[in-house]
């Protein structure tokens, strides 16, 4: 009797798959962040991400067992998005895991059971891979499962043998493969993706792997599995590929719907972009729901890249305008049952989409003035090369755009390569198709190598630390030293049993008062030392980190030896720390007067806390103006004069926010959080070391507000003593202008105004003068004037004359002329050149125009420029191609014009 696939929607599949291993055991644990807790990482690219220090060692699960519906981004692929059937930058993977309490037996026979009798996968219709050598899981699939050898493959390492990195845990992983075509017969290919689609993964987590390669058995054995949502829905609900699922398909269509085309009957280039649009919306949303934003370094620039990608789609298809706001409507109502952040973070993510729209529609307009540059230095070279030819077997020669420049218009300005071509063709031009492919496969090798993966080793000897320490217990909130054992020491990444005097080393301990960076606080600095003031050691602790459950303090040992067991004393500089809990709560009272001063609705974006100031980032589409910094400034220091205690209190994390606490941006939070409390005034979920009363604070000083990129401001700040440093250099620099300029300091402002109107003046006299040299110098020129035809033209360098003196002279000579064409040069500085071009109303006839004229020179010299078609300035930096442009100017001035 043959089985239908049971037809889902994608939400039921979550909700099935979570049920049905809830129903054996396993504890629903929900999405960790796109911003992962793993440093190694940018974004969250797996399911087990979150369960990293467990399969180490370093942290005791919660439970033994347990399922989650994980959003991943990955981007390596990106090029294939939308042109197959299954790749996507934005995912879910369901997860059932297992932490040393189950094993392959049970994990396969659940796998099974769910595919087969929970979604009603025939079982003639699947079939499973193995690692080669894991004669144990071939042994269960065949015969406790009862699926015939022939259908089950076993593969080398590439496919079926997981790890993370060169070292740590791994172990061989078995696939079920969805068989599209079955009637195809016993000959069976599981890279041909039109018949199989891989659809769940099981890795047993049965090794760890030493720095020789060596396999020896893990302690505890592991299950991690992940099954693609989204692959699930395509076999499902039947449809030709995972963008037709209704997990996808209504953004695609709301995409569609707005560029006036039906999907199903469009070509499939658009279905590609519509495709695209539907994939990229998803990841952006949740990206931004996660407090990502756009910017040109790391996850950020991650997110402009999609933004921009979903845009240059867009434009492919006829869209023209701003139009991903509307789109991402239909992905944030598709979400929000599940994530619910994407709805409460609804205003932030149109406000960022709409932003970095708007900007790239702008880069996308300078992109197009920049192809026709382009186009029109290729008619040139095309005109150029008619000329030579006179017209014979070559009265046509190829003319094409560069690979290279096809690439920067794609890349750059994010120009569609295919609109390149279009608009180029139009003017009987090609696109070298292969140079841009070089290039393409340039970048991609430098994506390639700048990429991060999974490494569950985080550094050298971290596995190895997990072995010898499981927590350090943190004592700082309440002690500023406590007696210590000695648990590992690293010395060049490597551990070892002691270290001598002028040894730089890590140390582990088993419990601290050093506070390890983390939340933009920096770590403490102090002493490990025994004997009276550290006669007998002393390790100078320079910085402090948190791995896991475990703080490594990184120091240099300045007298005796080091010992791994050995008890010592650890101390912290008590002065830093004063300085760094008072900017700490000033961060945090300066959140607070943002909002109540701006806009209740600003969030972090990122922070400092150091002993010598504090810095701020936070989202605001605006300015703060200089009256708002003031009463920001005033509001605070009002704060800190009324001495309100800190009240500091442990609770559930939703009692916490019921309770209206402030999350920290990037922070990870537990089942309970740390809550710090200043009533009235503040209050955040918060690790850090504060004040315990807002007056030990002293005073509180805004240094500096600015743009740090689009949508987000920064406040720099001092608190306490920092104060009175900022104040005492400040003090010393009105000193010095004061005996400078004779003056007291309130007469400083009026003194220098003065000062600045008397060298306006005389620049202005100096410019009078400078252009006056330039036309006697240019007069000289009236008499080397060259005839070609009707025209007059004079082609000249006149030394190092200004920008603005050359243009005057320049418009000067083409009037005395009157009839002509001037191009003049200069060359101010070594690495300015100067450039201009004035043409008289009939050189303009015969086709040539200043400001498309003049840019294309100036690129010889490694810049650019333009302006009207009569008038025109440039600049390049390279003076030592400038006798090369002019003589390219004059000979296209004699072609032109001839």
């Amino acid at each position: 009797m043959s089985i239908t696939p049971k037809s889902l929607g994608g939400s039921q599949i979550r909700q099935t798959f979570l049920d049905f291993y809830a129903q054996r055991g396993h504890k629903i644990l929900p999405s960790a962040s796109l911003v992962p807790e793993d440093p190694t990482v940018l974004l969250t690219i797996a399911g087990m991400l979150q369960f990293k220090p467990i399969f180490l060692g370093q942290r005791t699960a919660e439970s033994p067992r347990a399922t989650t519906s994980q959003k991943c981004i990955r981007t390596n692929d990106i090029e294939n998005v939308g042109r197959t059937a299954r790749h996507h930058t934005f995912f879910e993977m369901l997860g059932n895991f297992s932490f040393g309490d189950y094993f392959k037996k049970q994990a396969i026979a659940w796998a099974w059971e769910l595919s087969t009798e929970v979604f009603g996968l025939s079982p003639s219709n699947l079939v499973v891979s193995v690692f080669r050598e894991d004669d144990e899981a071939f042994a269960i699939w065949r015969d406790e499962i009862g699926i015939p050898g022939d259908r089950i493959q076993r593969m080398g390492e590439a496919d079926n043998f997981w790890q993370s990195g060169p070292t740590g845990p791994c172990g061989p992983c078995s696939e079920i493969y969805y068989d599209f075509h079955p009637e195809r017969g016993d000959n069976i290919d599981l890279e041909d993706d039109s018949r199989f689609i891989e659809f769940y993964n099981l890795v047993f987590m049965q090794y760890n792997k030493d720095a020789e390669g060596h396999l020896t058995p893990l302690q505890n054995q592991n299950i991690d599995t992940g099954m693609g949502l989204e692959r699930m829905a395509q076999i499902l609900q039947k449809v030709p590929n995972n963008y037709e699922t209704d997990l996808i398909f209504p953004i695609v269509q709301s995409a569609a719907e707005i560029a006036g085309i039906d999907y199903h009957n469009s070509d499939e280039n658009v279905k590609v972009s519509l495709k695209v649009i539907g994939d990229h919306i998803r990841a952006v949303v949740h990206m931004i729901a996660d407090e990502i934003r756009a910017s040109n370094v790391g996850r950020g620039y991650i997110l402009r890249r999609l933004i921009r990608r979903v845009v240059r789609h867009g434009r492919l298809i006829g869209i023209q305008g701003e139009f991903t706001v509307r789109v991402a409507e239909s992905a944030i109502a598709l979400s929000e049952a599940v994530y619910p952040n994407v709805r409460s973070r609804e205003a932030q993510i149109k406000a960022e989409l709409a932003r970095e729209e708007a900007q790239f529609l702008k880069t996308l307009e300078r992109g197009e003035k920049l192809l026709e540059e382009i186009l029109k230095k290729a008619l040139v070279e095309q005109a150029s090369r008619l000329s030579v030819s006179g017209g014979g077997q070559d009265a046509h020669p190829t003319v094409e755009i560069s690979g290279q420049d096809a690439f920067t218009l794609y890349d750059t300005y994010g120009f569609p390569l295919e609109l390149t071509q279009e608009i180029a063709e139009e003017q009987g031009i090609t696109v070298d198709l292969d140079g841009f492919e070089v290039a393409m496969k340039e970048q991609q090798t430098r994506a390639k190598e700048a990429h991060q993966t999974i490494d569950l080793t985080v550094q050298g000897s971290l596995d190895k630390l997990a072995e010898s320490i499981q927590k350090t217990e943190f004592v700082g909130y309440t002690e500023l030293s406590s007696l210590a054992e000695i648990k590992v020491i690293l010395v060049d990444g490597k551990a070892v049993e002691s270290a001598e005097a002028g040894t730089e080393v890590q140390v582990v301990l088993n419990q601290t008062p050093f506070y390890a960076e983390s939340g933009g606080q920096l770590g403490d600095k102090g002493y490990l030392q025994s004997g009276e003031n550290g006669q007998s050691l002393l390790v100078r602790v320079d910085d402090v980190k948190k791995e896991s459950d475990f703080f490594v303090h990184f120091g240099f040992v300045e007298r005796g030896t080091l010992k791994v067991g050995d008890s010592l004393t650890a101390k912290i500089d008590n002065s830093g720390r004063r300085r760094i809990q008072a900017n700490h709560t000033a961060t945090h009272l300066l959140q607070s007067a943002l909002r109540k001063i701006v806009d209740d609705s600003i969030s972090q974006a990122g922070s400092l806390v150091s002993t010598d100031r504090l810095r701020f980032d936070f989202n605001s589409p605006r300015a703060v103006t200089a009256e708002e910094l003031q009463k920001i400034e005033d509001l605070i220091n009002s704060w800190i004069a009324e001495a309100h205690a800190a009240e500091v209190a442990e609770m559930p994390i939703a009692q916490a926010r019921e309770k209206g606490a402030t999350a920290m941006f990037g922070e990870k939070y537990g089942d309970v959080v740390r809550v710090i409390d200043f009533p009235g005034v503040s209050m955040e979920l918060c690790g850090g070391t504060h004040v315990s009363n807002t007056a030990e604070i002293g005073l509180f000083k805004i240094v500096s507000e600015a743009g740090v990129a689009a949508g987000t401001r920064r406040i720099e700040a001092v608190s306490g003593q920092a104060v009175l440093d900022y104040l005492n250099v400040r003090d010393r620099v009105v000193r010095d202008l004061g005996d400078r300029f004779k003056a007291k300091p309130e007469e400083l402002p009026n003194r220098i105004t003065n000062l600045q109107n008397e060298l306006k003046d005389t620049l202005k006299q100096l410019a009078a003068v400078k252009s006056e040299l330039a036309i006697a110098k240019s007069d000289q020129l009236l008499a080397q004037a060259e005839s070609i035809g009707d025209f007059k033209i004079i082609v000249a360098q006149l030394g190092d004359v200004d920008a603005e003196a050359l243009k005057t002279a320049a418009e000067r000579l083409q009037q005395k002329l009157g009839n002509a064409a001037v191009i003049l040069a200069s060359v101010a500085d070594a690495d300015k050149v100067s450039l201009v071009a004035a043409f008289s109303p009939e050189v303009n006839r015969k086709g040539l125009q200043a400001g498309k004229f003049i840019g294309g020179i100036a690129q010889l010299c490694g810049g650019k420029g333009g302006g009207r078609p009569n008038l025109a300035q440039a600049g390049g930096r390279d003076a030592s191609k400038l006798q090369e442009a002019l003589e390219s100017a004059r000979n296209l001035l004699v072609e032109g014009l001839g």
